[in-house]
């Protein structure tokens, strides 16, 4: 009977508990992160919308007033003007343009292409026009994508160990010169690296370095595109963010002109620019995603239950039969009594007693019997605040056992150590 009130109890205390514990961690982040990145994505069409919008009225009114002052002067039908309009933009869409470009389809074009292709950049400013093209794009697309795809992940892996490597050097070398991890003797080396052992980068000095890095490429590109294709400054850094982040709106596109100076180097310079910006880019946005992770655990854990305790009063004092106990935060510390402590003896618990932390199963209880109902409780108790206990290695921080750049990059910092 006493078993069945402590369940009645506990369940209704359970009940009664945050929404957080009673959905998974991982499907609650899930579902954080989505309304976040819709929250994100109406913020963004409001600020677009109120940048742009007026520019492209202002855009339609002077197309329209073109037209309108084409036709009159020269005497043409707007009819045929649209006509020879649509024909243009067909013609566009082949790779055709007013001023003098390079070949779409030479050797040198289609590897442009096909690096845009597997880079999932996709300028657009040339696409296959044939059947057969198209095929064998949505063939090529799939191995080249997905290859290109673990090459920028083991790019990660080794600028991340890379990283890794030379900030615990710093770390070590100031620690040697602040005497923190020094003593006498031959004990010297061995004190060194146990103070060593557990340190690990934070990911915001690799996302500072990364950063860092992806500026230095970027303003440098900006200056060559600069002086080889007469953009702006800032329209030369506007698109290497859009290329090294494999957006590719392709409104601004770099080597289509026919003919550069020492064309051959620049050809060779952009790509090698392209390459390195898109690698850094694409680790950075991954170590951003570590902070925006952390981000949502944090606002998960502000929303759960403050120190993840029931709000509601578990059962107390009156319904344990035998034993000394006393409660702390909501937990029983247990005591145990001469008869639990003999009975532990039987479960092979060093000493001859059963520790207060150590939980047992319903079936345990009714099995044998031997166990105090003062642990029973507290099992009860802790599960109804922290949920089911899993068969499996927990997960620390939500990195542990994630895929992709979040399985590269377990364990390798602070922010995602299974330690922390």
């Amino acid at each position: 009977m006493t078993l069945c009130i402590l369940s009645i109890t506990i369940l209704s205390c359970r009940n009664r508990c945050c929404l957080c514990s009673a959905i998974n961690e991982d499907n609650a982040r899930f579902c954080l992160l989505a309304g976040l990145i819709l929250l994100y994505l109406l913020c963004g069409a409001a600020v677009f919308s109120a940048l742009e919008r007026p520019s492209e009225l202002r855009a339609r009114l002077l197309w329209d007033q073109q037209l309108a002052n084409f036709t009159l002067s020269h005497r043409v039908s707007l009819g045929a003007l649209h006509a020879l309009l649509r024909q243009y933009e067909e013609a566009n869409g082949a790779g055709i343009r007013v001023d003098a470009l390079r070949p779409r389809w030479d050797f040198s074009g289609a590897f442009y292409f096909v690096g845009t292709v597997v880079s999932t950049i996709g300028f657009g400013m040339n696409t296959p026009a044939t059947i057969p093209g198209k095929i064998f794009l949505i063939f090529y697309g799939l191995i080249g994508c997905a290859a290109t795809i673990l090459f920028f992940n083991l790019f990660l892996e080794r600028i991340i160990t890379m990283l890794a490597y030379i900030m615990r050097w710093c770390h070590e070398r100031r620690m040697r010169r602040s005497g923190l991890g020094a003593v006498s003797g031959a004990e010297e080396p061995r004190s060194e690296e146990d103070s060593l052992e557990g340190w690990k980068p934070s990911v915001y000095y690799v996302m500072l370095i990364l950063g860092v890095a992806s500026v230095l490429i970027a303003c440098s590109a900006s200056s060559l595109y600069c002086s080889m294709e007469d953009w702006s400054y800032m329209d030369s850094l506007y698109f290497c963010f859009v290329a090294f982040s494999t957006i590719g709106f392709g409104d601004l596109v770099s080597s289509q002109r026919e003919h550069y100076e020492a064309q051959e180097a620049y050809r060779l310079g952009n790509c090698l620019f392209i390459l390195m910006g898109v690698c850094c880019i694409y680790s950075l946005f991954n170590v951003i995603s570590i902070i925006i992770k952390q981000t949502l655990n944090w606002i998960l854990a502000r929303l759960a239950c403050p120190g993840r305790r029931c709000p509601c009063s578990c059962p107390k004092r009156g319904l344990l039969p035998t034993g000394r106990h006393r409660y702390t935060d909501a937990s029983v510390e247990t005591v145990c009594d001469s008869e639990t402590d003999a009975g532990a003896g039987v479960d092979g618990v060093a000493g001859g007693r059963r520790l207060s932390g150590e939980m047992i199963s319903v079936n345990d209880f009714t099995a044998s019997n031997k166990v105090s109902l003062a642990l029973l409780q507290k099992q009860l108790c802790e599960t109804a605040q922290q949920g089911p206990r899993q068969s499996h290695v927990p997960r620390h921080n939500g990195f542990s056992g994630g895929v992709g750049a979040f399985a590269i990059m377990n364990n390798r910092l602070q922010e995602t150590s299974v330690d922390r």
